[in-house]
């Protein structure tokens, strides 16, 4: 569902204290079907920028509407909402699936798996509305694939900007990995009672 913000957006959620940006692990962003290679990371930036124009976009390839975005974040974060901001003339995406935590996702996975949550888009040129997520579900995200399908009709689609708004851990995701590896148990790492001068051996 839309949020239409009636407020100031520095007193609100909205913020920069709520924005997700400085997670997002900027150089491991990529996209499927983008005219310009690399162009999808010129869309995320902070939420007070979000309406600053650039000469840089997303955009999927002539005649074929849809793109493939993966996002993945240096932490773990709970995604509260979504804001898109697409182009103008019809190229604006008009349908958001998202996948939470699956990496290596092509069109044609995207097209036959369920996705967490899907939404049907506005054109939202002016940076006003945003797409609330179903939160219990959006916790714990490592990596997040949204799948644009369609458009207002245009021959291509255009994406000038994607924030998200949220929380995130304190943990780092590399750092996460590290702590799962040492819990772990290593057989080389506890020697048996018989090895110490114990009575006991080790059962297999």
């Amino acid at each position: 569902m839309a949020c239409l913000h009636d407020h100031n957006c520095a007193d609100h959620d909205c913020s920069a204290n709520w924005s997700l940006f400085k997670h997002i692990d900027l150089p491991k962003v990529c996209a499927l079907n983008e005219a310009v290679v690399g162009s999808v990371k010129t869309v995320f930036r902070a939420w007070e920028q979000r309406l600053i124009t650039s000469q840089e976009w997303l955009e999927s390839n002539e005649g074929d509407p849809e793109l493939l975005v993966f996002i993945p974040f240096t932490s773990d974060v709970k995604i509260k909402s979504i804001s898109i901001i697409g182009g103008a003339d019809g190229s604006s995406p008009s349908k958001m699936r998202a996948f939470i935590n699956r990496e290596g996702i092509d069109f044609s996975d995207a097209q036959s798996m369920q996705p967490v949550q899907e939404w049907d888009l506005a054109e939202n040129l002016e940076g006003v509305l945003e797409y609330q997520t179903r939160y219990s579900r959006f916790q714990g995200v490592g990596n997040l694939t949204l799948h644009f399908s369609d458009n207002f009709g245009a021959d291509s689609t255009q994406i000038h900007y994607i924030g998200f708004k949220g929380e995130a851990t304190q943990l780092k995701r590399d750092v996460v990995a590290t702590i799962v590896y040492e819990l772990m148990p290593n057989p080389s790492d506890h020697k048996t009672r018989a090895e110490t001068g114990g009575a006991l051996s080790h059962v297999e």
